[in-house]
């Protein structure tokens, strides 16, 4: 009942991004609050109740004695937890949130087991079948994608880091040991490469929504897809790169240390532990590379798009905005 809510506080708007979304600083605040691995053990309940707060705040109304801290709260677990154009609740796994356990778990494994041909096979299988997850989680939901297409694009993805992984795998059997142990980055990439346009495909066959700058919608294009899509592949290279980059170097000397050859067993866990820190900071620095609401000068549109805007709004429309996905 109306009786039992108060009103929002003055000039306070809920999906008003609290720091300033077109510079990095202010984007990685932004990631660095929704992709907060903790919020991956909140509660069902807790995440349905932050949920109603924020939609009941959007109506004008909350529970009478709410402070901005528990609204700003509430808004960090809906970010985290719910997809931004559809509004359903995403699965555990595919969240951004998941990235940091989820990546050091799989990004450890790959990078500690290296060597032999069917231990690159399983864990590049694994790691791309996460991969899928979360690409299609994040993607831009008003493009849905067929089951088939899911298959295709996850097939192709697996196909892609196996081939790179093993090629490579065999032509540094010959090369110094540290190139061996970047073959797992180099299939990681060329995975990331196939995976996200595949699973994205939708997008790119048939344009994703473009708006103005006061969310009216202007079309679809193919090109502005092509951009987020772009966009998306770069930061997610950017996330895996220092972490598999850099530990292999930090592996190669400390394995060089006799405490180090007593502890082989801990070799695996340590590596884990080490990407979880890389990673805590390289998934909201690579997520905030970009604007997620990306932007596209209209001369780059097409032709046919660019016509029809123009003739509907002169040359108001300068540029125009889309979701760009994670």
């Amino acid at each position: 009942t109306h009786a039992e809510m108060a009103t929002v506080p003055l000039g306070f708007n809920i999906d008003a991004p609290r720091w300033d979304q077109s510079t990095f600083m202010g984007r990685l605040k932004h990631f660095l609050n929704i992709t907060d691995p903790r919020t991956v053990l909140v509660p069902e309940r807790e995440l349905d109740r932050a949920k109603a707060l924020v939609e009941s705040c959007r109506a004008g109304l909350v529970p009478p004695g709410s402070s901005q801290e528990q609204l700003l709260y509430a808004k960090k677990l809906y970010d985290s937890a719910f997809h931004p154009d559809s509004g359903e609740k995403m699965n555990l796994i595919g969240r951004m949130s998941f990235q940091v356990p989820g990546g050091m778990a799989l990004t450890g494994c790959m990078l500690q087991f290296y060597r032999t041909v069917p231990a690159v096979v399983f864990w590049q299988w694994v790691n791309q079948s996460f991969n899928a997850i979360v690409n299609y989680t994040n993607r831009n939901a008003a493009s849905p994608i067929s089951l088939r297409q899911i298959g295709v694009a996850y097939i192709t993805a697996t196909g892609t880091a196996l081939a790179t992984a093993v090629g490579l795998n065999l032509y540094t059997k010959r090369a110094p040991p540290l190139l061996a142990r970047w073959v797992p980055f180099a299939a990681v990439a060329a995975a990331n490469c196939v995976n996200i346009p595949m699973m994205r495909q939708q997008e790119i066959i048939n344009g994703v929504t473009v708006t103005d700058e006061d969310n009216n919608e202007l079309g679809q294009s193919r090109r502005a897809a092509a951009k987020g899509i772009a966009q998306v592949v770069v930061s997610r290279i950017t996330m895996a790169a220092p972490g598999m980059i850099i530990l292999p170097i930090i592996m190669e000397r400390l394995e060089k240390f006799p405490f180090m050859q007593r502890i082989r067993v801990l070799h695996g866990p340590l590596q884990v532990l080490l990407c979880g820190g890389f990673l805590l900071f390289m998934v909201p620095a690579a997520c905030a590379l970009f604007p997620q609401r990306c932007s596209l000068a209209l001369a780059d549109l097409e032709p046919e798009l660019r016509d029809s805007i123009v003739a509907k709004h002169g040359d108001k429309v300068p540029y125009v905005y889309f979701n760009k996905g994670l």
